[in-house]
């Protein structure tokens, strides 16, 4: 059941923010951050919302979903917003509804709001605008699917509410009024509501995350893995006693001997596809855990963000050394969220924007966690990466930018372009694709006069 204590918490945090809202109308005209496209798993379903964004985000949206190949059902997935108001569009696959399944239909929408909901948050997404997901083609009953819809949103705001300001439900008028009537009791405005809203809960709300469980798949934990239960029969001892379970690390694997393995590393015997095949189950790792880690910690930080893209096309990212107080975080978290929110990027040709106005000691990120995090990522980092843009850069900066790169990584010192104004960066990327930290404008226009909208071009860049 959801406890008091937590909607106490929740409607103090609602009354703060508004976090969720429903609207009557096309999602596509939303202006937030992302809106929600349900689509099939070719991701060219003619359904009324999709036909929506296609049409008004324009030709460019299918050229897209094209590099996506697709999107399985329960997945979410993320392109531009095009000619729309969002500047995002998440794309997510509903699931078809038969009764004999309802379990397993009930796991996939979970997991399509839940997924979109991660995805915003790993973006650093303010407001979400989220379409009915389960369209009426696919089946599922809209009572049941709403409070899945309801209660996964609110269980997710209320572990990462802090990275997310808004989210939006648009609504047909046929399901305005299953929404007004269920919002109350995962969304309750007053003491009142809330009291009169408990009683109608169903039994059924899922886990803490608002998952459906389904009590006999849960997974019964052993105190000794592989060892006999007190009440097994004396046939099921020795080799009879199946260890399939017991892990999957390198040992319950039967790999080689890792030690070994490192130690001719050192000794430089080898081979590089053996070297490869290490940095590779060695990043895998990074990522693994970049995955279950909980990073909100350093996605409410905005110091890593997606904005648009150069006039090549490549997407830009966008680092923000202001809002990284290197003193007061736990830097390991700071390389995996980089890696979680890199993976997906960095498979495809990408440039870096970094911000260096007004950072302080306090801010700089040392050479030594930068060889960490070079090392560390997969070689599609280094060979997508096509230029780092160092934005107002100092004389002390420039001096450690160069020994970096000539002494301590080799193939970066040729992608760093110095940029002193915002002027010589417009040069190479619209200034109409980069979302700017106020303070980095009111900087640029105090020490270099303020921009125009157009640029001749600069021979810096």
């Amino acid at each position: 059941m959801l406890l008091r204590p937590q909607l106490k918490h929740l409607r103090k945090i609602l009354l703060d923010h508004l976090f969720s809202i429903i609207r009557k109308g096309d999602v596509a005209l939303l202006n937030c951050t992302a809106i929600v496209n349900t689509s099939n798993e070719s991701l060219t379903d003619k359904n009324p919302v999709s036909e929506s964004i296609f049409m008004l985000a324009g030709p460019d949206l299918k050229e897209d979903l094209q590099k996506l190949k697709g999107c399985r059902t329960g997945e979410a997935k993320l392109t531009k917003g095009f000619n729309l108001a969002a500047r995002f569009i998440i794309h997510t696959v509903g699931p078809k509804y038969k009764s004999r399944y309802r379990t397993a239909a009930e796991s996939s929408l979970y997991s399509c709001y839940r997924n979109v909901l991660q995805l915003a948050k790993e973006q650093s997404m303010s407001s979400v605008g989220f379409c009915v997901i389960n369209s009426a083609k696919r089946g599922y009953p809209l009572e049941d699917a709403t409070h899945i819809a309801l209660r996964t949103v609110r269980r997710f705001l209320e572990i990462h509410g802090e990275t997310i300001e808004k989210v939006v439900f648009a609504v047909s008028e046929l399901e305005e009024a299953t929404y007004q009537k269920l919002l109350p009791l995962y969304f309750p405005r007053t003491l009142k509501e809330e009291s009169r809203s408990l009683p109608y809960l169903p039994a059924d709300i899922g886990n803490a995350e608002g998952e459906p469980v389904v009590p006999e798949r849960q997974i019964r934990i052993s105190e000794k893995p592989g060892a006999p239960e007190d009440n097994q029969e004396e046939e099921d001892e020795g080799l009879g006693v199946d260890l399939s379970f017991i892990g999957s690390h390198a040992f319950a694997r039967m790999e080689g001997d890792i030690d070994k393995q490192r130690k001719l590393i050192l000794q430089g015997q080898l081979s590089e596809a053996a070297l490869q095949k290490q940095h590779q189950r060695n990043y895998n790792r990074w990522l693994c855990q970049a995955r279950a880690e909980d990073l909100s910690d350093i996605a409410s930080l905005k110091a890593l963000y997606q904005t648009g893209v150069d006039n090549c096309g490549r997407t830009v990212m966008v680092v923000v050394g202001r809002n990284i107080p290197v003193t007061l975080i736990d830097m390991d978290k700071a390389l995996l969220y980089f890696i979680h929110v890199m993976d997906h990027i960095a498979v495809k040709e990408y440039v870096l924007v970094y911000f260096h106005t007004l950072t302080s000691e306090y801010n700089h990120l040392d050479s030594d966690f930068l060889k960490k995090l070079y090392d560390v990522v997969d070689v599609k980092y280094k060979r997508n990466l096509k230029a780092v843009y160092f934005v107002h850069p100092t004389f002390r900066s420039k001096v450690s930018t160069w020994f970096f790169t000539t002494f301590s990584v080799s193939g970066l010192k040729d992608k760093i372009h110095h940029v002193d104004s915002l002027h010589q960066l417009f040069s190479a990327i619209s200034p109409e694709q980069i979302d700017f930290p106020p303070f980095v404008l009111e900087y640029d226009a105090r020490e270099n006069g303020p921009y125009y909208t157009s640029y001749p071009p600069s021979p810096d860049l």
